[in-house]
């Protein structure tokens, strides 16, 4: 990280994800959100969010809000339903983004994680349950694959500007 910002003054690193933006971000455009169901889902919901706003989106972010605090996800519904994609990252029984999708009418892109305790089975678990959603607009990605879920929340938002500027 060192050699890095001594070469590249203008980088910024993003230490949960270990993500390293070199040039800063483009102006925000649309809306996205980016939401983790514990704090130990933070650093792939993070690269989610680094990748989405490396392209333009503007992304609002929310930790620590799934479904066993049910009241946390409620308190954020209102801003959650203004974004054209939510990246929805969960590990333990994945049932994060299956709510969410309930809840909203845009997509929600499922990010499983590796943690959590009991069988989670290093992110199978969750990926299982995230492909058995049965809420409709569910897309899910890899086990970790923030990168992933992050570009494609910023490719949907970019397709929703587009329906505005030419109705």
């Amino acid at each position: 990280n060192a050699r890095l910002i001594e070469r590249y003054p203008d980088c910024r690193f993003f230490e949960k994800s270990g993500a390293i933006v070199i040039g800063g971000f483009p102006p925000e455009t649309g809306k996205i959100s980016v939401i983790s169901a514990g704090t130990s889902d933070i650093a792939t919901a993070e690269e989610a969010y680094v990748t989405a706003r490396s392209m333009g989106a503007a992304v609002e972010t929310h930790w620590d809000i799934g479904v066993a605090g049910l009241h946390r996800l409620l308190s954020k519904i209102h801003g959650l339903r203004e974004s054209r994609a939510i990246v929805a990252v969960a590990g333990m029984d994945g049932a994060l983004p299956g709510v969410v999708a309930g809840l909203v009418d845009c997509p929600v892109i499922a990010v499983p994680t590796p943690v959590g305790y009991g069988a989670s089975f290093h992110g199978v678990a969750a990926l299982l349950t995230m492909l058995n959603a049965c809420a409709p607009g569910v897309a899910v990605v890899n086990i970790d694959n923030g990168f992933g879920a992050g570009y494609l929340a910023a490719l949907i938002n970019r397709i929703g500007q587009g329906r505005e500027e030419n109705p």
